[in-house]
C-alpha cells in the first residue's frame, strides 16, 4: 500500500508523456554557440584577466556563477537517476537519457559567457568548478518515488531561478538574460514531465503523499555542496531576486496547489498524517511570508 516504487499501471500513460515532451523539446532545440556574445572574446594569453574588465554587479555576477556550479553537478545527478531507477519503468529510464542530453549544454553555455565576457577570474573559476565536482553531490532520496517528486521540485525552483535572475540581469546584459530565460525554457519542460508522473501516482493511489513528506520539508538544492553555498544564497535573495519568499510564492505554493494536497484522501493513517504534516508546513511558511509582506509595506 505503501510502496516506494512506480506503478506500471501508469506507463502507457508515462510514454505518452514523454513522446510529448520530445516533440516540444524538438519544437525549441537549440544549440548553445547561438547564445554567446563571441565578438567580447579576447586571448587570455595576451590579455591577462583584470577586475577592471568586470562589467555586471557582484550579485548578478554571484547568482550566475552559482547556476553554473549547480549545472557542474550533472554527472552525479544523472548516476544518482540511472542507479534509482534501474530496474523500474523503462520509460522513465529513456528520460533521464534525454533529460541528460538536453542538460549537458547548460553548464557549458554559462562557463562560456563567464569567460568570453570577462566578468569571472578564470583562474578563480576553473578552481570552483573542480572543487564542486570533486565534492560530489549523493542526495539523500534512493527510491524511485521520492527522486522523482524531488527532482520535480528542482526542476521547477531551478526555472524560477533563471526567470527571475534573469529580470536582474536584463538591466545590465541583454545577452545574459536572454540565455538564462532560454536555460528556463528546458527546466520548464522537464519539471512539466515528472510533476505530471508524481499528479498521477497521486491521482491513482493517494497514499503516495506517504513519501511527499520528507521531500518536500527537507528539500534543498543540489548546490549545497559548492563553497559558500550559504553565504551565496543570501546576496541572491537580497540582490538577484531568488530567495526564501521567491521560493515558497513561486515553488512550493505552486507544487502543494498542483498536485492538488487539499483535496486527496488517503486511506493509510500514515499516508494521511504525511499529508496533514506537508499543509501544516505549506500554512506556517504562508503565515512568515504574509507577516514579512506585512511588514515591509
Amino acid at each position: 500500500m505503501l510502496t516506494n516504487d512506480l506503478d506500471f499501471r501508469l506507463e502507457p500513460k508515462l510514454i505518452e508523456l514523454y513522446e510529448e515532451h520530445k516533440k516540444r523539446s524538438e519544437k525549441i532545440d537549440w544549440g548553445y554557440h547561438d547564445f554567446l556574445p563571441w565578438d567580447k572574446g579576447m586571448d587570455f594569453r595576451r590579455v591577462p584577466w583584470d577586475k577592471s574588465q568586470v562589467t555586471l554587479p557582484p550579485a548578478v555576477i554571484t547568482a550566475v556563477e552559482t547556476a553554473l556550479l549547480t549545472e557542474v553537478n550533472l554527472p552525479w545527478f544523472t548516476s544518482h537517476l540511472d542507479q534509482t531507477f534501474k530496474g523500474s519503468l523503462t520509460v522513465i529510464k529513456d528520460f533521464v537519457h534525454t533529460w541528460t542530453a538536453e542538460e549537458d549544454q547548460h553548464s557549458n553555455l554559462i562557463e562560456t559567457y563567464l569567460l568570453l565576457t570577462r566578468n569571472v577570474d578564470p583562474k578563480r573559476l576553473h578552481q570552483l568548478h573542480k572543487d564542486t565536482v570533486e565534492n560530489g553531490w549523493n542526495p539523500d532520496y534512493q527510491t524511485p518515488f521520492e527522486t522523482m517528486v524531488y527532482t520535480s521540485m528542482q526542476e521547477l525552483a531551478t526555472m524560477v531561478f533563471y526567470n527571475n535572475v534573469a529580470k536582474v540581469a536584463g538591466q545590465h546584459d541583454k545577452d545574459l538574460s536572454s540565455l538564462l530565460r532560454r536555460l528556463a525554457k528546458d527546466e520548464t519542460l522537464h519539471y512539466a514531465f515528472y510533476r505530471d508522473v508524481i499528479k498521477f501516482h497521486l491521482q491513482l493511489e493517494p497514499n503516495y503523499c506517504y513519501h511527499l513528506a520528507n521531500v518536500i520539508m527537507n528539500f534543498q538544492m543540489p548546490g549545497t555542496v559548492m563553497p559558500d553555498f550559504e553565504d551565496r544564497m543570501s546576496i541572491i535573495a537580497k540582490e538577484a531576486n531568488y530567495g526564501p519568499l521567491e521560493y515558497f510564492d513561486q515553488v512550493l505554493d505552486v507544487i502543494v496547489d498542483y498536485w492538488e494536497l487539499e483535496k486527496l484522501r488517503p486511506i493509510a493513517p500514515e499516508a494521511e498524517k504525511a499529508r496533514l504534516d506537508i499543509l501544516r508546513y505549506h500554512a506556517r511558511l504562508k503565515r512568515v511570508r504574509d507577516r514579512f509582506y506585512r511588514n515591509n509595506k
